[in-house]
């Protein structure tokens, strides 16, 4: 396993161009690209990107998801085929910074019978999703999904249902999203199984506030017994908010703490 940062820990603190060599010379090894603008999206920011990043691994590309992900799966041909294009752009950025995977939200919760799940239509998201997985296969870019408490993937069973008709698709466990969905993250841990790509990591307090990994009371000493017993060996990505740690240093103590943990267990990689 490794141990890496998302660029999503310095949104509003640092501009990608910023935050990949900030990133590196804290001596973090993997990355999280968080595109976080349409103009972030494609190649040619993608180029400047991979020209910054020096010898950090970009793990996976994110991005600010309610721009088009929902669009991908609209009934309506201009709809759909604009969120195409932007797909295209965001997968032309994760091709220029070698990141295989793709982090990914899909549609968006926003009504109280549409987080129940009550109306969800299975085969018609599983038509969007074998369209989607293909269309970044084609690209050399494996579509993850993520579960987020307000998007597709808000509950157990949604990603069981899919994958089980998907065999490309993969997972995204996101701790702090798992515990505000009040679901363990155990479960979806148990869930995703051997399709599990990434990690998103945080620390809360005693209080319930998000913290870096090593500032809170998270057993991650579990979390990555729980990670070796179903097979995983990839990336633990530190996932917090700008408010949620006081100096960019932090970044690589949080680092350093899950190495640790990860050198304890005989996964470190």
């Amino acid at each position: 396993m490794q141990t890496g940062v998302s660029t999503a820990s310095l949104f509003m603190r640092k501009y990608n161009e910023e935050a990949l060599p900030l990133l590196n010379d804290l001596g973090v090894k993997t990355a999280e690209v968080f595109l976080t603008s349409f103009s972030e999206y494609g190649k040619e920011f993608g180029e400047v990107l991979a020209k910054v990043k020096g010898n950090l691994t970009v793990n996976s590309v994110h991005a600010l998801n309610t721009e088009f992900e929902p669009q991908l799966f609209s009934a309506h041909p201009r709809v759909k085929a604009d969120a195409y294009g932007w797909l295209d752009k965001v997968l032309e950025s994760a091709v220029c910074l070698d990141a295989p995977y793709y982090s990914f939200h899909g549609t968006s919760r926003v009504k109280k019978a549409s987080r129940s799940g009550k109306y969800d239509d299975f085969p018609s998201m599983i038509r969007g999703f074998d369209e989607l997985t293909a269309h970044c296969k084609a690209r050399g870019v494996t579509l993850c999904l993520e579960n987020v408490e307000w998007s597709t993937y808000n509950r157990l069973g949604v990603f069981a249902t899919l994958a089980e008709a998907l065999p490309e698709l993969r997972g995204v466990l996101d701790i702090k999203q798992a515990r505000i969905s009040g679901y363990p993250y155990e479960e979806y841990l148990r869930e995703m199984g051997e399709k599990l790509a990434h990690v998103h990591i945080s620390d809360v307090d005693e209080r319930g506030k998000i913290r870096l990994p090593g500032q809170g009371v998270f057993d991650f000493d579990t979390l990555v017994k729980r990670l070796k017993d179903v097979g995983f060996d990839g990336a633990l990505l530190i996932e917090v908010y700008k408010n949620d740690y006081t100096d960019v240093t932090e970044l690589k103590t949080a680092c350093d703490f899950v190495d640790e943990i990860l050198y304890k267990n005989n996964v470190l990689q």
